[in-house]
């Protein structure tokens, strides 16, 4: 079984030399800074003010639904299992009133993508999300209009459910499947059956959905090359438009980082294993689904010919400047503030940070007061990883329009990229070569701050 993995690189990043002779899933940058670089500010600010500079005419809308019908052993989302139905409903009152409140302080504004995530927005009843819905509308958020994802899990998947949504305006559904054999699913502490995850994408098809994603986990107990591409291959007999391929991390106070064996008389907490097979799964899925004809987009991310243009709309990404989160464990992001509620991944943190979103007022949503905020270099860095981790690659003259500077001074390691051969310069393009994207665990951390390392190593995870 893979090990508990820090959320946090080293305090200062070792010379890339050093990180390469390291396993290459050091750690996923999802998105920078990390909540655990969060805090709460030394002065609070208004949510006016803090949208008031900001290029406001395409913004991302994120709803965050944190709930769920289990929690898999491998998740460290701010979600909840089995909530009690009228913390539903008070969360619903409470997602209605940050709405109005953040709308209010936008001012002008229009949105130009959306995404319904959590947890399991599928977890709400159809009745709940008819709410949901209706509360976009009322505050002039057509679907229908724009681009608009949702992410649901098999066993809360049916017919109703998906008709609603399609007619909403949903256009893009991502599952996650994680596998197709029930040992593995089983290792992963998920109570999935292969009938039930079949069950759902024929829900999901019979609505015409434009876009299903479905994403599998590699480096699962017991999992071989070989059952890792034989799920990939029962994933293509459905021909989803896009796939995710995630290698499994197994974090602190998740079910499987709490999992521990026996030792003669002693209870001994799993470590990390020198090496694994990941990286030999991770070679062998990607071949297979280029293959197949899909398109890799990034280490995780692969896209099929008959996916609808990727220029047909703004890029699906959730983690741009521009994004306005709405719901506790919400992430919103404007150009040198990122803000947030806390961030818990047990159940009681989960639980008390849930708790204290449902009693605050709606002046209380008027307000950033946990986050962190960005000076020059950490908005350089930030977008050194959203643009060189996936195709086609970090643009130098973009850089120089957007930070009037040159991007190889303003972080000189860049330039180690190439001669190590992980990435190649083609006039204005630096871009990941096929062995870059299989470290893309490690140069994100790579191109992580000392300051920022700093802060997630401080962090007491909750």
């Amino acid at each position: 079984m893979n090990a508990i993995t820090s959320l946090a690189p080293p305090a200062a990043a070792p010379a890339l030399d050093a990180l390469l002779r390291l396993p290459p899933y050091q750690a996923y940058s999802y998105s920078y800074p990390h909540k655990t670089a969060y805090r709460t500010l030394d002065v609070p600010r208004s949510l006016r003010d803090a949208w008031r500079d900001e290029d406001r005419r395409a913004l991302f809308l994120y709803l965050h639904i944190p709930f769920c019908s289990y929690r898999c052993g491998f998740c460290n989302l701010f979600a909840l299992a089995r909530p009690a139905e009228d913390t539903v409903s008070r969360y619903l009152d409470q997602l209605e009133a940050q709405f109005a409140t953040t709308l209010d302080a936008l001012g002008d504004h229009a949105f130009a993508r959306f995404a319904l995530g959590g947890g399991t927005p599928s977890y709400l009843d159809v009745p709940q999300l008819q709410r949901v819905f209706a509360m976009l509308r009322a505050g002039g958020v057509d679907l229908r209009e724009i681009p608009a994802g949702m992410e649901v899990s098999p066993e809360t998947v049916d017919i109703d459910k998906m008709a609603l949504c399609r007619e909403a305006g949903i256009d893009r559904i991502s599952m996650g499947i994680q596998s197709f054999s029930e040992a593995e699913v089983r290792a992963l502490v998920r109570p999935q059956q292969r009938e039930v995850v079949e069950r759902a994408i024929e829900a999901i098809r019979v609505q015409r959905f434009p876009t299903l994603n479905l994403d599998l986990i590699y480096g699962i107990e017991g999992q071989t090359v070989a059952s890792f591409v034989a799920s990939i291959d029962s994933a293509l007999a459905f021909a989803p438009e896009e796939l995710y391929l995630y290698p499994l991390y197994v974090r602190a106070l998740t079910g499987l980082g709490r999992i521990s064996r026996s030792d003669g008389k002693r209870r001994i907490a799993l470590q990390p294993e020198p090496v694994d097979d990941r990286l030999a799964m991770y070679r062998a899925g990607r071949d297979r689904l280029l293959a197949a004809g899909y398109t890799q987009v990034s280490m995780r991310m692969f896209r099929a010919p008959h996916a609808p243009a990727a220029d047909a709309g703004p890029a699906y990404c959730c983690q741009d400047d521009g994004m306005v989160g709405i719901g506790c464990g919400a992430r919103s992001y404007t150009r040198g503030l990122h803000y947030a509620s806390e961030y818990g991944v047990s159940r009681r943190g989960v639980v008390d940070i849930l708790d204290h979103y449902l009693s605050l007022l709606r002046e209380d949503f008027a307000r950033v007061d946990h986050g962190i905020l960005l000076d020059g270099d950490e908005q350089r860095r930030r977008h050194a990883m959203q643009s060189l981790l996936v195709k086609p690659g970090l643009s130098l003259s973009a850089w120089r329009t957007r930070f009037g500077s040159e991007a190889f001074d303003d972080l000189p390691q860049l330039r180690d990229l190439v001669p190590a051969r992980l990435a190649r310069l083609d006039d204005d393009l630096l871009a990941l070569t096929d062995e870059g994207f299989a470290r893309a665990d490690t140069l994100g951390p790579w191109l992580v701050s000392p300051a920022v390392a700093a802060r997630m190593a401080e962090y007491t995870l909750r």
